[in-house]
């Protein structure tokens, strides 16, 4: 089982990310032919795709997408006990986003020599050496905002990155292949936070449906499932819904 990682100090987060125009025909004409030189590493083997035709998976890409919602969850009480609170960070100005979270971010982790920062915090996140935190830290550049400090790796040697990664953990050293959440939940008997959209709808949840609150909630049940698998690495029991608890605001 996993050990040496306190759950209380540890931030679960999980981000949704979608291209920065509905479509590709709305593109600028310079960004048109970057995101054509990217597509095209993409299309090998794929008969009949054009750049236009995948724009969607723009996306996930820091450099032609942008983050609409993180959501994010901390552990309180004892292990006998234990209660998830969930608060997300969402909306159209990316910018904003990524200013409200930042400052959650420094409250929780504050830097050294200010009260409350001797105990060593982590970030969680499945997949989220490969995604999320790099995604983060490149859109917080693009957007000139400074890079937390339990972001910001630069300089840092690799036992001093405080980041957790599930899907990681879950290889026990195998490089070979990838585990997505939702597989990982269900080997583990863990209820799949797939019960309404996937990653692949959110962009048109977004553009066309409009409907950010119905990605928010998809974006919080990730980090729940997350949390449940950590716990599960740990040895620990399950939360039950009661012990879950969503912030407003």
């Amino acid at each position: 089982m996993l050990s040496g990682y306190p759950v209380q100090n540890i931030l679960f987060l999980d981000i949704e990310t979608v291209p920065q125009q509905p479509g590709f025909h709305l593109l600028p004409e310079d960004w048109k032919g970057l995101w054509e030189t990217k597509a095209g590493m993409l299309l090998k083997n794929r008969e009949g795709e054009t750049a236009e035709t995948i724009y969607e998976r723009a996306g996930i890409y820091a450099e032609f997408g942008k983050i609409i919602c993180i959501s994010c969850g901390v552990m309180q009480g004892t292990e006998n006990n234990r209660k998830l609170v969930l608060k997300s960070f969402f909306g159209d100005d990316e910018a904003q986003v990524l200013r409200a979270f930042c400052d959650m971010l420094i409250k929780w982790n504050p830097s050294p020599g200010r009260a409350g920062s001797n105990e060593s915090k982590y970030l969680c996140a499945h997949n989220g050496k490969e995604f999320d935190f790099p995604y983060i830290c490149r859109r917080l550049i693009i957007n000139r905002l400074p890079i937390p400090v339990l972001l910001n790796m630069a300089g840092k040697k690799p036992w001093e990155v405080n980041h957790l990664d599930t899907m990681e953990l879950w290889k026990f050293g195998d490089y070979k292949s990838y585990t997505s959440l939702n597989l990982l939940a269900h080997s583990l008997g863990i209820p799949t936070p797939k019960d309404d959209i996937d990653g692949s709808m959110v962009c048109k949840v977004y553009y066309e449906e409009k409907n950010l609150e119905r990605i928010v909630t998809y974006c919080q049940k990730d980090v729940i499932t997350l949390a449940q698998i950590f716990l599960r690495f740990s040895g620990e029991m399950g939360l039950k819904n009661e012990a879950i608890e969503i912030k407003k605001g």
